[in-house]
């Protein structure tokens, strides 16, 4: 890593997502007995949830793949660290050329733009994707945005370009239903809160602050902090009091 490269978010995250211990611990529990099972992880950051899933049986398998090379570095020396490298495979790649079979559990956390296409049609590729990629009977944790209230015209502002395009997201009973109509049982349901909302946003934002006071020489120093203006208006004239996170644990049938 050069002196000028921002630091990863695994740095100060457990997660790269709304998530704290006591909830990813329920998520897992949502699974059920993981026994013999293959749990494989769309867009996996760093797999922590996908560690800590296989971590709660000796007989679980898994595999993650994700573009970012920085971040399967990173899962691949903590599944080392924890003893579970010979029963995880972590792979740099891009999920759309991925071939893979169907899998007992598949996990697509905040990365249903893996599957391309344009912005509104997000949700509906990931969750068209996984009914194929679900064993019927398997589970499928699907963690995606959703509008708590329809945003104003000055919060739509705030957050277009980002990850606010309008008509990307859904209220939440929609977002429920559009998964059960591809052929799935919703399992369970849950909401990210605004403490776990604060703890991503602030390590992001704390990681950018930092470098931006220690490397004002940086070739990329005004777009860096362009990108930490952008999404500060992001969070506090938008997408805080607008946009929630989903988990839903949903049965292939």
């Amino acid at each position: 890593m050069s002196s000028h490269a921002l630091p990863p978010y695994h740095r100060d995250l457990s997660f790269h997502g709304p998530l704290s211990d006591e909830r990813a611990a329920r998520l897992v529990r949502s699974l059920g007995l993981l026994d013999d099972r293959h749990v494989v992880d769309l867009g996996c950051g760093w797999a922590e949830l996908l560690l800590r899933a296989l971590a709660t049986s000796p007989s679980a398998t898994g595999f993650g793949i994700d573009l970012h090379e920085e971040d399967i570095r990173q899962g691949r020396a903590a599944a080392r660290e924890r003893g579970l490298d010979d029963r995880v495979e972590l792979v740099v790649g891009d999920v759309a050329a991925w071939k893979g079979g169907p899998a007992d559990v598949v996990f697509n956390i905040g990365a249903s733009h893996v599957w391309g296409g344009e912005p509104v049609t997000h949700t509906e590729n990931a969750l068209t994707a996984l009914a194929d990629l679900v064993r019927p009977g398997g589970r499928a944790l699907f963690g995606e945005c959703f509008w708590r209230r329809t945003p104003t015209e000055e919060e739509y502002a705030a957050m277009e370009g980002t990850r606010g395009t309008r008509g990307q997201y859904r209220p939440l009973p929609d977002l429920v239903d559009l998964a059960l109509e591809h052929g799935f049982r919703l399992g369970s349901l849950s909401e990210a809160g605004v403490d776990e909302w604060d703890v991503m946003e602030n390590g992001i934002a704390l990681a950018r602050e930092e470098w931006l006071l220690n490397s004002p020489d940086a070739p990329d120093f005004e777009e860096v902090r362009e990108r930490a203006d952008r999404m500060r208006r992001f969070r506090t004239h938008g997408a805080r009091d607008t946009l929630g996170f989903a988990y839903l644990t949903l049965i292939r049938v």
